[in-house]
């Protein structure tokens, strides 16, 4: 069997009508160059030179597009940088540093600072569940750790089965409409190998046969020194509009959110051993404190991972007043500082062609001890409502399109008959009963501030060069780094107007 490849991922939510264009683009340069035809229709020829030389600039800043953004939003985000940096909004320095600290009280930077972290009650035998709370979005969600093997070394048919549930599960979260974000991360943990040899030496039998320690040393020179841990995260989410009429009706206030959300969280344990996950523990606030604190600190996990085992400091979890960095200067456009460490995040954009399932993989694979990755896929269940008028409206738009290019003589392009055709095929699927998912991908890699993070974010560029295009989000290093780092579900924007 042969691996199934999964294609129409890579569509735009504002596709363009136009040339590529929006109906906003199309009309600001159709407004831009009316003046410049009236006066070359009047026989002003040097008045329309001068307006066209105002007119022509700002038409390509609304109009060109440049990695992703069109130039006046490129302008527009490089004056707000740099006016936050001069202003001091993106520094940020953790009250820690003060005398007074409340060891209850998040204290994080930049786009977490509107996050809070009230305790649910208890959710069966795994105690109080942490709910997070996006204040700016509106969201109410919880987080768990997953135990998970990974898809590496599964067969086709295997993978294939892996998808199908994950479909499944995606869809029967739409159905019951509390819950429409998922987000799955997963994220490396850099090793040196001394929990390790810690390890070995606590539990290595004195009286081995020589051969067998002989051939253990080899492996672990071989195999442990490219060996990784890796950490997997869930987050779902619902918003606020959706919870607020269940969540009274089961008493109100934060507990009558999570009483609702547990509902949900009842039924996803099942599915997510479904696909591949040996244990699902739906984090406590001072565990998922510990979760954001080896996000900004990866030489922490470690030292958290020994205060958990050791005999004599038996620490339950980690104060929320800890969960931040100690310094964050403002980032650049380019990285973001933090605690020692230096950080690259990427948006992650699909293939025309299509891609498997698994082959995000290679973004995780580590090729320097020290280094850490980090992978992130948000995935948002749309209603049914508004994925069939997100079909019919694409299907009408590569209709008219179509018909628009047939009657000025205008021959279809191989990309327009592609479009119409995943057009068709999504307006069947979603009649059929299927569902529509947006979804954003992000990925990032962190080093040490010492080590050149542009060598490291050049390899992970080039370790899916040919397969996926990675979009650096320069100017807006900090809050990729939240969206492709730290397992609190934050990545996908709101759909503000039509498209999908």
């Amino acid at each position: 069997m042969s691996s199934r490849i999964y294609r129409g991922l890579s569509r735009r939510e504002h596709a363009g009508w136009i040339l590529g264009l929006t109906p906003v683009q199309a009309l600001t340069c159709v407004a831009l160059a009316v003046p410049v035809v009236i006066t070359l229709a009047a026989g002003e020829i040097t008045r329309a030179l001068l307006i066209g030389c105002v007119s022509c600039p700002v038409a390509a800043l609304v109009a060109v597009p440049v990695r992703g953004r069109t130039a006046a939003r490129w302008l527009a985000h490089l004056i707000l940088f740099h006016l936050g940096a001069a202003l001091g909004w993106t520094r940020w320095q953790t009250r820690a540093a003060t005398a007074q600290v409340n060891p209850d009280e998040p204290d994080l930077p930049g786009a977490l600072s509107r996050v809070r972290f009230p305790d649910g009650p208890p959710l069966r035998d795994q105690g109080r569940v942490c709910l997070i709370h996006d204040t700016g979005d509106g969201r109410w969600g919880a987080t768990a750790r997953l135990t998970h093997t990974g898809v590496a070394m599964l067969s086709d048919a295997e993978c294939e089965l892996l998808a199908t549930r994950l479909g499944n599960l995606l869809q029967a979260l739409g159905q019951r409409q509390i819950v429409d974000r998922l987000s799955l991360l997963v994220r490396t943990v850099p090793d040196d190998g001394a929990e390790y040899r810690a390890w070995r030496a606590r539990n290595e039998v004195t009286p081995a046969p020589p051969l067998a320690l002989e051939t253990t040393g080899e492996l672990d020179r071989t195999i442990g020194a490219a060996s990784v841990r890796h950490e997997v995260f869930v987050t779902i989410s619902g918003r606020e509009d959706i919870l607020r009429r269940p969540a009274t009706a089961a008493g109100g206030g934060v507990n009558g959110r999570a009483v609702v959300l547990y509902r949900v969280l009842d039924s996803l344990d099942e599915r997510l051993r479904a696909l591949g996950a040996h244990n699902v523990r739906w984090l406590s606030g001072g565990h998922l404190a510990e979760a954001i604190r080896t996000g900004f600190n990866p030489a922490t996990a470690t030292i958290l991972s020994a205060g958990h085992h050791s005999h004599e400091r038996r620490q339950e979890s980690l104060p929320w007043a800890a969960a931040g960095p100690t310094h964050a200067p403002a980032p650049s456009a380019r990285a973001y500082h933090h605690d020692g460490f230096s950080t690259v995040s990427f948006s992650v954009l699909m293939p025309h062609r299509g891609t498997v399932f698994g082959s995000l993989g290679s973004l995780l694979a580590v090729r320097t001890p020290g280094e850490r990755r980090s992978l992130a896929v948000h995935y948002e269940i749309m209603p049914a409502h508004r994925a069939r008028n997100a079909v019919r409206g694409n299907r009408f738009q590569t209709r008219v399109m179509r018909d628009w290019k047939g009657s000025k003589g205008f021959a279809s392009s191989a990309e327009d008959k592609q479009e119409a055709r995943r057009a068709s095929v999504q307006e069947d699927a979603i009649a059929a009963g299927h569902g529509m998912v947006r979804f954003a991908a992000a990925a990032a890699v962190t080093v040490p501030a010492t080590w050149s993070i542009e060598d490291h974010a050049a390899r992970i560029e080039g370790a899916v060069a040919g397969r996926f295009r990675l979009l650096r989000m320069e100017l807006a290093q900090d809050t990729g780094f939240v969206a492709a780092v730290l397992p609190l579900g934050i990545g996908l924007p709101r759909l503000r107007g039509g498209g999908w």
